[in-house]
């Protein structure tokens, strides 16, 4: 695959750069989690993994530069393609079309067999700031 870096998407960042101009940005009232079998890109739409529903995903408290996932995706019975390999995530601002939030490399990939189950049991995204 093409080295690309994982990350926040060009809306999202400008989303909140916007907010620096004293243009409100609305948060979304939930993010849902994408399964891909590579980089999902700078759109968020490549290497779109056979079972193309998305999970909701919910967060904790953010603290020190970074919020953790405070549920646990996941896609039981699996019914797509036996053999993919899932390797990404994006995250959305809607369960279908809506806006890419961001994308990550997952820490291991999972070959899918037919009646598997993926979780992403640990989720989270942070900042370095300049004191937190």
């Amino acid at each position: 695959r093409a080295p690309m870096a994982e990350g926040l998407s060009a809306y999202l960042g400008n989303k909140w750069l916007q907010m620096l101009g004293g243009t409100a940005y609305t948060a979304p009232g939930a993010v849902y989690i994408g399964l891909h079998t590579g980089n999902p890109g700078a759109s968020g739409t490549s290497a779109v993994s056979s079972v193309t529903t998305r999970m909701a995903v919910t967060w904790g408290t953010a603290a020190a530069g970074a919020v953790a996932e405070s549920n646990t995706p996941t896609w039981s019975s699996w019914a797509g393609t036996n053999g993919e390999v899932v390797t990404d995530i994006s995250a959305w601002d809607a369960s279908t079309s809506g806006n890419f939030l961001f994308s990550a490399l997952l820490a291991a990939s999972k070959t899918m067999a037919t009646g598997d189950t993926i979780e992403i049991t640990s989720l989270s995204v942070s900042y370095s700031p300049i004191a937190a």
